[in-house]
C-alpha cells in the first residue's frame, strides 16, 4: 500500500466507498469511513480515535461536536503516558471565499439545535488519519489531523480545491484542564500572548506548560471566553456537562487551490521539523499497522485498532486500558498485551511494557495502576500480579526461557511475586492450608468484578474466587518451568508441589453437583457453620477452564462450555451473570450508580469471547465447523461500536446488545485479535 493516496487534485478524485446501511464504509482496507450527506445523526453518533504512541490522543465525533468532556483534538499526556489534559479542544473554522462565509464547526449550546457546520460535511475517513471532506457551494474543502508520534503535538492540515484563493480563520479553544474535570470562566487566566516569527506562545495557567503554535498566516490576538458548551454524554449520565473555554485569538490562513496549509500546535515544545513531514511520518506509521490484503478483514481491522492502545514511544512504555478515560490499569494491560503486541510480533515493545510494569512492583505486588503525579498511594492488585505470570508465559512461548530479558528481568520479578502470594495477608491475598489462593481486603474488591456504588461492593467475591485458582496454578507451573531451565531445582520442586496441591484441593471443592457447574466463589474454611459457596452462573469458570484445563475432568469441561454457550454467550460477548440468576440486570444504562450496579450483573464482556473460544477448541480442536462458528462469534463481537474501527468494553446482556462502557477497550481488542491469530490461526 502506498502513502500517496492524498495527492488528489479535485472533488472527482474522491473514490466511492462500499457503504453499509448505517453509512459506514471501508476505504483502502481496514480504515473506516462515514458518509454523512450533511445530516446530523451520522455525524454525531460515530466517534473516532487517534493516538500518538505516548498516551496523548485526539478524539471526538465525526462532526467534531464533542459529546464527552474528554474529547479534544490535542489531549496531552503531561507525564507520558499519564496525566492527560485537554489542551486544545477545538480549532474553530470559518472559511470565506467569493463573498460567501462558511462556519464549519458544530457545537451543542443550551436550549438550541447544534450549530450547523455539519451541513457542509459530506464524508469522514480515518484513512489512516482523521480526514474530513466538506462541500462548500460545490467545491471541496478538506481537513486532516495528525498527532506527532511521541510528542504532545498535533498537525492540522487544510486544503481548498476552489478556483480562487480562500481565507480560513482558525480559532483555538482551550480549556486547559484534566480529562476528568470541566472549566468555568475565571479571571486568573494570563492573557499574555508571545509572538515570534511564525510562532505564537501562550501560557494562561502557570502550572501547565505553554501552548505553542507554528503557522504560515497572520495571528490576530483577541483573548476571550467562549461559554456554555454542552456534552451530551455527561448530561445523559447525570454528571456536570457545561463548560467554558478560553481562546487567545484567531489564525488567518490564506488557502491557495490544491495547496495544503498547516497549523502545528503543541504543549511545552514543538518538534523542529516541518508540519508536512510530521504529518507524513504519522501517516506512514499508521499505514504500517495494517498487515495487508493477504490477511482477513477482521485481523487487519483489529491490528490497526490495537496500535491505538500501545503507548510505547515514551519513557514508560505501557498499554492504555481504554479511551477516553482509562489509563494504565495493570491488570487490563497484562490481559491485553498478548493480543496487542505478541500476536503482532511486537516482541521488543512487549518487553518494554513488561519492563515498565515490573518496575512498578513493590514487595512483590503490582499496583492497581501505573503510578502518576495526579494519583496518591495506589492499592496493590493481586489479580494483576497473577496476570503478570500469564503474560510472561506467552512471551516465553515465543522467545524461550533462555532469553536474557526473561531470565534477568522477569524471572526475579516472578520470584518476588510468588513469594509474596505464598505468605501472609498483608495485601489481601494469601495461600490457604490446602494450597489454594484466598483474597479479601476489607472494603476493597480484589477481582476483576470490582464495581462499587459508594461504599457498597456490588459483586463481593470474598474467599476463593475460581479464576484466581487457575491463575495461581499456572503461575506455579511457569515458575517451575523457568526454575528447571535455570537449574534451580529446589524452587522448581516447591513450585511444582504448589501447583499439584492447589489442583487437588480445587478438584475436591469447586464442583457444584446441583448446577452441574463450578462454584464461582467458596469460603476459605469448610465443614463449619460459617462455610459457604456461591453457585451463581458466571463466566469465571470459563476463564479458569481457558487458563488451566487440568483443573477439570473432560465431562466437566464440556458442561462448562455448554452452560456458557446456553446461558452466557451473546453476539457481543459473555454475560457476567446468567439471566436466570437473582440480581440479573440485562441493560447497562442510567445514572452512574445505576450503571455501576449492573456492571457485572449481566452485562456482556467482549474480551471473554477469547476464553470461550479457547475452552471450546480444547474440547474439539479439529472440528472445522466449530472453528467457523467461533470465528463468526469474533466477527459479531467486532460489530460497529461507538468508535470507528474500535471494540467497546461491554454490551447489554439483553437484545439488541447495545455496546456500552468504555467505547474503545484494550483487552477487548487484544483478546479478539489474539483469538483470531493464535487460537483460530486465521
Amino acid at each position: 500500500m502506498t502513502d500517496d493516496r492524498h495527492d488528489d487534485t479535485g472533488p472527482d478524485s474522491v473514490r466511492p466507498l462500499a457503504v453499509s446501511s448505517d453509512g459506514i464504509g471501508l476505504r483502502d482496507g481496514p480504515f473506516r469511513c462515514v458518509e454523512t450527506f450533511g445530516e446530523l445523526e451520522p455525524a454525531v453518533q460515530h466517534e473516532w480515535l487517534h493516538t500518538n504512541g505516548a498516551g496523548a490522543y485526539a478524539m471526538s465525533t465525526v462532526a467534531l461536536m464533542h459529546t464527552r468532556r474528554s474529547h479534544g483534538i490535542l489531549v496531552a499526556a503531561l507525564n507520558p503516558p499519564l496525566d492527560r489534559y485537554v489542551m486544545l479542544s477545538h480549532g474553530e473554522m470559518v472559511l470565506a471565499t467569493a463573498g460567501k462565509t462558511y462556519r464549519l464547526s458544530t457545537h451543542q449550546f443550551p436550549s438550541i439545535a447544534p450549530t450547523p457546520g455539519y451541513r457542509n460535511l459530506r464524508r469522514f475517513c480515518q484513512d489512516p488519519l482523521p480526514h474530513w471532506y466538506y462541500d462548500l457551494g460545490g467545491t471541496r474543502f478538506e481537513r486532516r489531523i495528525a498527532l506527532v508520534r511521541g510528542w504532545n503535538a498535533v498537525t492540522l492540515s487544510y486544503t481548498w480545491y476552489g478556483a480562487e484563493p480562500a481565507m480560513l480563520g482558525v480559532r483555538p479553544l482551550m480549556p486547559f484542564r484534566s480529562i476528568h474535570g470541566l472549566m468555568r470562566e475565571h479571571g486568573a487566566m494570563v492573557q499574555r500572548v508571545n509572538l515570534r516569527q511564525g510562532e505564537v506562545e501562550v501560557q494562561p495557567m502557570a502550572h501547565l506548560p505553554p501552548m505553542i503554535f507554528r503557522h504560515a498566516g497572520v495571528f490576530v490576538g483577541s483573548p476571550d471566553w467562549w461559554r456554555r458548551f454542552e456534552y451530551t454524554h455527561e448530561r445523559e449520565s447525570g454528571a456536570d456537562f457545561v463548560e467554558d473555554m478560553w481562546t487567545p485569538g484567531t489564525f488567518d490562513l490564506e488557502l491557495q487551490p490544491g495547496v495544503p496549509v498547516y497549523l502545528l500546535a503543541g504543549a511545552g515544545v514543538l518538534p523542529d521539523r516541518s508540519p508536512e513531514d510530521l504529518l507524513r511520518d504519522t501517516e506512514r506509521y499508521e499505514l504500517a499497522q495494517d498487515p495487508g490484503p493477504g490477511r482477513p478483514a477482521a485481523v487487519r481491522a483489529l491490528s490497526v485498532a490495537a496500535e491505538q492502545f500501545c503507548a510505547v514511544d515514551c519513557a514508560r512504555p505501557s498499554v492504555m486500558a481504554g479511551f477516553p478515560l482509562l489509563d494504565v490499569i495493570t491488570r487490563d494491560a497484562l490481559v491485553a498485551l498478548p493480543g496487542l503486541l505478541l500476536a503482532r510480533d511486537r516482541i521488543p515493545a512487549a518487553k518494554a511494557v513488561l519492563d515498565t510494569l515490573v518496575g512498578s512492583q513493590r514487595d512483590g505486588m503490582l499496583p492497581f495502576r501505573l503510578p502518576s503525579a495526579e494519583a496518591g498511594p495506589l492499592p496493590s492488585a493481586p489479580d494483576a500480579t497473577l496476570w503478570l505470570f500469564n503474560a510472561v508465559r506467552e512471551l516465553v512461548d515465543r522467545v524461550g526461557p533462555a532469553d536474557d530479558f526473561v531470565r534477568h528481568r522477569l524471572y526475579p520479578a516472578l520470584l518476588r511475586a510468588f513469594a509474596r502470594l505464598r505468605r501472609g495477608r498483608r495485601y489481601g491475598v494469601w495461600m490457604t492450608d490446602d494450597g489454594l489462593l484466598a483474597n479479601w481486603f476489607e472494603g476493597i474488591p480484589l477481582t476483576w468484578m470490582d464495581a462499587r456504588v459508594g461504599d457498597r461492593i456490588v459483586t463481593p467475591r470474598r474467599g476463593l474466587a475460581i479464576e484466581y485458582q487457575a491463575l495461581w496454578t499456572r503461575a506455579a507451573d511457569l515458575l517451575a518451568q523457568l526454575a528447571t531451565s535455570y537449574g534451580h531445582r529446589s524452587l522448581s520442586a516447591t513450585a511444582e508441589g504448589t501447583a499439584r496441591r492447589a489442583r487437588a484441593a480445587f478438584r475436591e471443592r469447586f464442583w457444584c453437583n446441583e448446577t452441574e457447574y463450578p462454584f464461582d466463589c467458596i469460603s476459605e474454611g469448610r465443614g463449619t457453620a460459617d462455610a459457604w459457596a456461591d453457585a451463581s452462573i458466571r463466566p469465571n469458570a470459563l476463564v479458569a477452564l481457558a487458563l488451566d484445563p487440568e483443573l477439570f475432568d473432560g465431562w466437566q469441561s464440556a458442561a462448562i462450555v455448554g452452560r456458557a454457550r446456553d446461558d452466557l454467550l451473546t453476539p457481543r460477548g459473555l454475560r457476567s451473570l446468567a439471566p436466570a440468576e437473582p440480581g440479573y440486570r440485562g441493560h447497562y444504562e442510567g445514572r452512574a450508580a445505576e450503571r455501576d450496579s449492573s456492571y457485572h450483573q449481566g452485562t456482556a464482556w467482549t474480551h471473554l469471547l477469547g476464553c470461550f473460544v479457547r475452552a471450546a477448541l480444547r474440547l474439539s480442536p479439529h472440528d472445522v465447523e466449530l472453528r467457523r462458528e467461533l470465528s463468526a462469534c469474533i466477527d459479531a463481537g467486532l460489530g460497529d461500536g461507538p468508535v470507528l474501527g474500535q471494540v467497546a468494553q461491554l454490551a447489554d446482556g439483553d437484545p439488541p446488545h447495545r455496546f456500552r462502557g468504555s467505547p474503545a477497550q484494550a483487552w477487548a481488542v487484544g483478546e479478539l485479535l489474539r483469538t483470531l491469530v493464535v487460537d483460530l490461526g486465521v
